[in-house]
């Protein structure tokens, strides 16, 4: 059972497809490990040793996976969103101890200057023309060589920053054997196998992308086509040219995909997926059931976050639950007080442990205080989010705690307001916020899209909340919007919403 990334690669046959993209050959297995092995040597050529850490800003693509696959077999990885200012550059860069920033051959964006201003490496990603998919050469300006040496089960993989929506972002740190475990875990849930391809849309600076769907893709011996992200626009055409047998996404790029379907009916035909992934943002039911019924595949519902190297629970294929986001799927899940350090029955927050859950945040003692806590001798992460388990071990999640809305006492979940608002046939999208108030603290507001072509007024919207909830969840609020804002991974973001709307003053 492989504890390493370099161990997930050991075993598959040397010409099965590994890596492919756009308008390239594929990259194999055996190529992929000759260049796992040719970039440790150039990393280490250019004084970067096991130990350290490595910054990676590339555009999604093959370069994005295979960077971040052979340097994390190297020395520690941490992805950064390409789309950064200079000044957010400057603090993840300082905050994380980069030795090193990796980069395209010809970039001299944002990130260039502010690693340049704090002394760091730069380090250029190279590729040959007419190189298979994610085949290229770190080139540097020279260094002295660091001592030879891999990186071991319990040395850190990979680092990535919470989103940091309320506070200061929390470093999390990944273990070489979370990062596996993770991926083995999700492997296995979904039942891939060398015959399975996925379709990668998902930014590989996040990771549902970096885990679901490349480290599990390679821990089962199957293929990846790497796309530049994700477009609803060529989302069929990169289906047609890739001929997946999955692909994973958010809530958000499924209903884009759906919007779209219709006028490409003959390339679902003609490519059927054994299944569909959703994961990172709660699926609307509704949702689901058209995924299920325009592809003629299940859609498999998983819950995930940073902390856990991604997956937590997942849909059974087959046994899916529209509204629940399935069973235990590698680690251990619970309910504990949402105060108290014990584990509970009922609705409360959920709590994890296993083999693919953080250590703790990096340098943040009083994070780890409030985060982690132990119970007979195991020990449980807070993943901030409420939730029950039901009578078959389904998770149903009501939501984020920060998130849950207090009116006046009164608690909403978001989540079951979208889940209502979903089904009125005008809308095609929906959130639900928390609206200041000054008299009740919190107000209940949504933000919806509507449909192509369909036309209902607010009035109408909370009119037929009204007849289908309690009045203290029908939302006082709603406004109607082209585009809903989203985050850099495409999930809709609830707090915060009211100021970016402009419904309140900012903080």
């Amino acid at each position: 059972m492989g504890t390493t990334l370099k161990q997930l690669l050991a075993d598959h046959p040397e010409a099965t497809p590994a890596i492919g993209a756009p308008g390239r050959p594929w990259l194999s297995y055996g190529a992929l490990r000759a260049l796992s092995d040719e970039i440790r040597a150039q990393l280490r050529q250019q004084g970067v040793g096991a130990q350290d850490r490595v910054a990676i800003v590339l555009p999604n693509g093959p370069e994005m996976a295979t960077a971040f696959i052979t340097i994390a077999q190297a020395a520690t990885t941490a992805p950064l969103n390409p789309s950064y200012r200079e000044d957010e550059y400057a603090f993840y860069l300082e905050d994380l101890k980069a030795k090193a920033l990796v980069v395209e051959a010809g970039y001299d964006g944002p990130a260039l200057k502010a690693a340049q201003g704090l002394g760091l490496q730069v380090l250029r990603v190279a590729v040959a023309e007419g190189a298979a998919a994610g085949a290229f050469d770190l080139v540097g300006e020279g260094a002295e060589p660091a001592a030879a040496g891999e990186p071991a089960a319990d040395d850190v993989a990979l680092i990535l920053h919470t989103s940091g929506t309320t506070s200061r972002p929390k470093i999390v740190p990944l273990l070489q054997s979370n990062v596996a475990a993770s991926a083995r875990n999700i492997a296995e849930s979904l039942s891939l196998t060398s015959e399975d391809r996925c379709l990668n849309v998902m930014p590989l600076f996040h990771i549902h992308g970096l885990v679901a769907a490349v480290s599990a893709s390679l821990q089962a011996g199957a293929s990846i086509f790497c796309t530049a992200g994700f477009n609803a626009m060529n989302f069929f055409a990169m289906m047609n040219e890739a001929r997946p047998t999955w692909y994973t996404a958010v809530p958000t790029m499924h209903q884009a995909i759906l919007t779209r379907a219709g006028r490409n009916a003959e390339v679902i035909k003609d490519v059927p997926l054994r299944f569909l992934r959703s994961s990172s943002a709660s699926l609307p039911a509704q949702v689901m059931e058209q995924l299920q019924e325009t592809f003629g595949a299940p859609v498999i519902e998983a819950y995930g976050m940073t902390e856990a190297a991604h997956q937590m629970c997942c849909n059974p294929l087959g046994q899916q639950k529209p509204g629940a986001v399935g069973v235990a799927a590698g680690p251990l899940v619970r309910i504990a007080h949402e105060s108290d350090n014990h584990l509970i029955d009922g609705t409360g927050e959920v709590v994890i442990s296993g083999d693919n859950v953080t250590p703790g945040y990096e340098s943040n003692p009083d994070a780890n205080a409030k985060n982690f806590f132990e119970v007979d001798g195991r020990r449980w992460f807070r993943t901030g989010d409420q939730g029950a388990l039901d009578e078959d071990g389904f998770l149903h999640l009501t939501g984020r705690l920060k998130e849950i809305i207090n009116r006046g006492g009164e608690k909403v979940s978001p989540l079951e307001v979208d889940g209502v608002l979903m089904d009125h046939p005008a809308i095609q999208q929906v959130v639900t916020f928390a609206l200041p108030h000054p008299k009740l603290g919190e107000e209940v507001a949504a933000a919806v899209v509507l449909r192509e072509g369909q036309e209902v007024t607010e009035r109408e919207i909370r009119d037929f909340a009204a007849a289908r909830m309690a009045d203290f969840k029908v939302p006082r609020k709603v406004v109607i919007m082209d585009e809903i804002p989203k985050g850099a991974t495409g999930k809709m973001q609830r707090i915060g919403l009211a100021e970016k709307l402009g419904l309140v003053e900012p903080a």
